[in-house]
């Protein structure tokens, strides 16, 4: 099966050929409709093979989100167990089970509270980086629409492939 880029160029070529002979236009029509047949039965395949692509990368992203919430679940599952756990212990006083595969202990640790930002020195304060600027695509489209050369910037116009 011959590739589309293969088909098109061949349709390109023909076409610039049967410019340059003396043809009457319906002869020029139906050659090039003659050979546009193939291209658009491969241009199909193609469109098809880019749904199934489209349609299996969506399933997946889907998928994707259902294992994060998933995963979330079951550390906040494993969470409340392991408080619960901790509680029971502390209840009875246990401070260390023993088991085959499992050892169960407390462990010393600690850690900084605040009770009230505003109180902290700004000494004591991380002062995170502004993000770089950016442009501003909207702004500058809007500028260059209605006449402001915005230099660095220009509006181009492009085409874009639907396949509905």
């Amino acid at each position: 099966m011959t590739a589309l880029y293969v088909i098109a160029n061949e349709y390109r070529a023909a076409a610039e050929k049967l410019a340059d002979m003396d043809l009457d236009p319906q002869t020029i029509v139906d050659t090039l409709e003659g050979l546009s047949g193939e291209l658009e039965v491969k241009a199909q395949s193609v469109a098809y093979m880019i749904r199934n692509f489209e349609v299996t990368a969506a399933a997946i992203k889907q998928h994707e989100s259902e294992q994060a919430a998933r995963r979330r679940a079951i550390e906040t599952r494993a969470e409340g167990l392991k408080r619960y756990l901790a509680s029971c212990m502390e209840a009875t006083g246990i401070e260390k089970i023993e088991g085959p595969g499992v050892k169960l202990s407390f462990r010393k640790s600690s850690a900084v509270v605040i009770d009230g930002e505003d109180l902290i020195p700004q000494e004591y304060m991380r002062v995170k980086p502004a993000p770089p600027p950016e442009p501003d695509k909207k702004a500058i489209a809007d500028a260059i629409k209605a006449g402001v050369s915005v230099p660095g910037a220009h509006v181009e116009n492009r085409r874009s492939l639907v396949i509905a």
